[in-house]
């Protein structure tokens, strides 16, 4: 089976996390490589970043898609690592090239562009994969799986979390990288911690459950003195069944990394995870037994999920096989989209349809905010 080759936009330079950890989830299969990229905006230092990862350099995406349409480059699909404010663009040139996309949330800037992309994916039938990489966590595919099987019921109350403490001060201000970007409204848009963090919480009640949101009353907050943005995000959301979700993402909350979650309550169990603890999940039904699922164990688990394990029972598997998985399945629709077989059934990600959905629930939460929590349907 010959390696998809896959381009990256964005990732470059030293102050780039996402853009290594990209790159190696695509080669963790050994199925997938990276092989060119157009990963800075000034010119030269997109060269010098392409040249650091040992790959085919461009100065633009504009460069490398020409070079993919005249026959001198070979792409499979490109993956886009940029700040928010650089997602639409260059997803929308390749797509409308029939070029399969995989892009860092939130997938835009605005509603407008969001819709777009969905009518060129629609349009084109070209594979587009949003980047929410907690979802490629199996424990957290598990729970969706079983929530579709009815295995809890009925969905009643979603409560979902992001606590992070990094932007506890006004870290921009020292002109750290991430920081400035995320706190910068040109570059990050409406919303910093709702559109940064919020959206992976939002996914987590929404994904999960495979319900949407059909208004909300939120409460956004800048503790941060000087600080333009939200910094502390807090929704409670009516869902389209009836039920109750309540959303929640701070980063402010000081001593706090990474805390993303969920628990969701049905008529006859519970579910719960806890993406610092990644490789479990914990059931719980109403006759009191809790059963504690994990990633590699011996259940009896839907090939659906089981097919993303790649190690033993004991054995971690943790943020980049989650980012990896990922990977996998938008490779597993490019490849059955080929009539190759064999080829095992891409897991449902998030894709350009919740992408539209996290971007209209953040602007409904930034104007009901602006209302003092007035309700305000998405």
């Amino acid at each position: 089976m010959a390696k998809l080759k896959v381009g990256m936009i964005g990732g470059g330079g030293p102050g780039s996390f996402f853009g290594m950890v990209h790159n190696r989830a695509i080669a963790l299969d050994a199925s997938r490589e990276l092989v060119a990229g157009a990963m800075r905006t000034d010119a030269k230092a997109a060269l010098r970043a392409a040249k650091d990862y040992g790959i085919k350099g461009y100065i633009n995406y504009q460069a490398m898609l020409e070079a993919v349409q005249s026959g001198e480059q070979a792409l499979d699909y490109v993956t886009i690592v940029t700040p928010n404010f650089a997602h639409y663009e260059p997803a929308k040139a390749f797509l409308q090239a029939g070029i399969p996309v995989l892009c860092e949330k939130p997938m835009t800037m605005t509603v407008a562009e969001a819709q777009d992309l969905a009518r060129i994916v629609k349009r084109k039938k070209v594979p587009f994969v949003l980047a929410h990489t907690y979802t490629g966590h199996p424990m957290m595919m598990l729970a969706k799986q079983m929530i579709k099987d009815g295995d809890i019921g009925e969905v009643r109350k979603v409560d979902s979390w992001y606590n992070q403490g990094w932007l506890a001060t006004d870290l921009e201000k020292s002109g750290q990288q991430q920081a400035a970007w995320r706190t910068d409204p040109k570059r990050t848009g409406i919303s910093n911690c709702g559109g940064d963090i919020g959206t992976h919480a939002f996914v987590a009640a929404t994904w999960v459950t495979g319900l949407g949101v059909k208004k909300v009353s939120a409460r956004l907050n800048t503790f941060v003195k000087g600080r333009v943005l939200d910094d502390d995000f807090n929704t409670i959301c009516e869902l389209e069944n009836g039920g109750t979700a309540v959303i929640t993402a701070t980063q402010i909350a000081v001593g706090y990394r990474n805390d993303n979650g969920f628990r969701v309550f049905g008529t006859k169990g519970s579910i719960e995870w806890h993406q610092e603890r990644a490789e479990s999940l914990l059931v719980r039904h109403g006759d009191g037994r809790d059963v504690t699922y994990w990633t590699g164990a011996e259940f009896d688990l839907p090939a659906e999920v089981s097919s993303y394990f790649r190690v033993p029972s004991g054995h971690n598997e943790d943020f980049f096989p989650a980012l990896a998985n990922l990977h996998t399945t938008i490779e597993r629709q490019i490849r059955k989209g080929r009539g190759e077989k064999g080829i095992p059934v891409a897991f449902p990600h998030p894709g350009v349809e919740e992408g539209v959905a996290g971007m209209k629930f953040i602007k409904a939460a930034v104007d009901s905010s602006k209302k003092k929590g007035a309700w305000t349907r998405l």
